[in-house]
């Protein structure tokens, strides 16, 4: 694609993980022009990039505008930022996000488990269980060796999506405080790379609501696994 005239209003198209890799860029700008729509976009990207067609026409690719999910009918703007999203590491759809927190961090440095327990309990005194997940880098993956894993998140959005997950865990279960971490970038073998934690009254509000903020974080959260293998880098998509 051609860098769009001056004073020509233009969008920012940005790839993600394997489609990076398919486009061989990270970003394109390209003028707007009026009444282009998504769909409209969409099959222009596939006239530019014919690597992401066959992904584009599977459905498998999430749009986002401005870090919401978009439809194919929306109009794009000048200024506007695009993002073509591949499957997640858990792989589903995003959904609608609320305001930040502080109980979400998505870092790069490693976290002291301890730590993140003690600052949940000392939210209450009501608390009388705490149940927390911790997922760990591993040196074996889908009968392969594993010597290196990577994580590459979409900023913003990501933030976005755990603090949904946090609002809804606090809405649907009877729990009092809970906490999403997720490092990126890269991940030595056998360090920690998500952290949930929930603290509740009981135990099985607490196993519940923590067993549910990790299985939807890897469903709609946009981070993506890249491992380092015998048979070379491999993107990580689980079904």
């Amino acid at each position: 694609m051609s860098h769009p005239p001056p004073n020509i209003p233009s969008i920012q198209v940005r790839f993600f993980a394997q489609l990076r890799s398919l486009t061989g860029v990270e970003a394109v700008a390209i003028p707007v022009r009026d009444g282009l729509s998504v769909g409209a976009l969409m099959a222009q990207v596939q006239c530019d990039f014919p690597p992401l067609r066959a992904a584009i026409q599977s459905g498998s690719i999430v749009v986002t505008v401005n870090q919401e999910v978009a439809r194919e009918t929306d109009l794009l703007h000048g200024g506007d930022e695009v993002a073509l999203l591949p499957p997640f590491s858990g792989g589903a759809t995003p959904v609608e996000s609320e305001a930040f927190s502080d109980h979400i961090r998505i870092q790069t440095e490693n976290f002291d488990v301890a730590s993140e327990i003690q600052k949940i309990q000392r939210t209450s005194k009501r608390i009388g269980a705490m149940v927390t997940f911790l997922g760990t880098a591993r040196d074996f993956s889908r009968g392969r060796s594993v010597s290196r894993i990577a994580f590459e998140h979409y900023p913003k959005m990501a933030e976005k999506r755990l603090t949904e997950i946090r609002a809804q865990a606090l809405r649907s279960y009877d729990i009092i405080e809970a906490t999403l971490i997720h490092r990126v970038g890269d991940i030595p073998i056998g360090d920690p790379i998500v952290f949930v934690g929930v603290g509740a009254q009981h135990r099985k509000e607490a196993f519940q609501a923590c067993s549910w903020c990790i299985d939807t974080l890897k469903k709609m959260t946009p981070i993506w696994k890249k491992e380092t293998t015998s048979e070379g880098e491999i993107w990580v998509e689980h079904p």
